[in-house]
């Protein structure tokens, strides 16, 4: 049975290079989501988000391989952004981040699936956040990306390029909520080595 991946079928949006800033174009994906408010080192819903994406995306894969014959890789986990002041995220003021933390599905996962791995994952062990969790479909289109390599507050200065420096030199402005992908595990990666793709959706100015 071969597994599918999202990182080895879509290798040009989840393998950038880390040495500048590149201009991609991202399709349609359809994400497992939950929504939330503050800061993510320090907020119980940020926790039990994370807690609640996972489980229901492992209950996925195994109800997939099971009943459909058809395996996948768990993909990353992936963060959308926003703040009222985007400069918040240059200044690293957590406290005024809103945040959409989900996990990429592969496109045969159905609703009647998701529904079904909430209510399984509920059975197993309570978590207020599986209540929350929705399914987003998001289509970012142009969009510029770059790997970063580095704690998550050592981000700043390639941020504050891109908003400052790249963004209106190249003619281009905001088009979309700030964008990560964790290619580390957070829990096992010292912070110097983390992988992080940071991404901006744009359009011109």
């Amino acid at each position: 049975m071969e597994k599918y991946d999202i990182k080895k079928a879509h290798k040009g949006l989840y393998a950038p290079s880390s040495k500048d800033f590149a201009l991609v174009d991202v399709p349609e994906f359809r994400y497992i989501a939950v929504d939330g408010h503050g800061d993510p080192n320090t907020s119980t819903k940020y926790a039990a988000a994370i807690e609640a994406l996972y489980g229901v995306a492992y209950v996925l894969k195994f109800e997939s391989k099971n009943a459909l014959g058809r395996d996948f890789v768990v993909g990353p986990l992936e963060g959308l952004w926003g703040s009222d002041d985007v400069s918040s995220f240059v200044r690293r003021d957590k406290d005024a981040w809103n945040w959409t933390m989900m996990i990429a599905q592969p496109d045969w996962i159905s609703s009647d699936m998701v529904t079904a791995a909430i209510e399984k994952a509920s059975a197993k062990k309570e978590n207020a956040a599986l209540g929350d969790l929705r399914i987003l479909t998001l289509t970012e289109g142009a969009s510029l990306q770059i790997l970063h390599i580095g704690s998550y507050d050592d981000e700043t200065p390639t941020l504050s390029r891109l908003h400052s420096e790249y963004m209106p030199g190249h003619d281009f402005t905001f088009n979309g909520l700030h964008h990560e992908i964790y290619l580390s595990d957070a829990r096992r990666t010292a912070p110097e080595k983390l992988r992080t793709i940071l991404r901006q959706p744009v359009k011109p100015s």
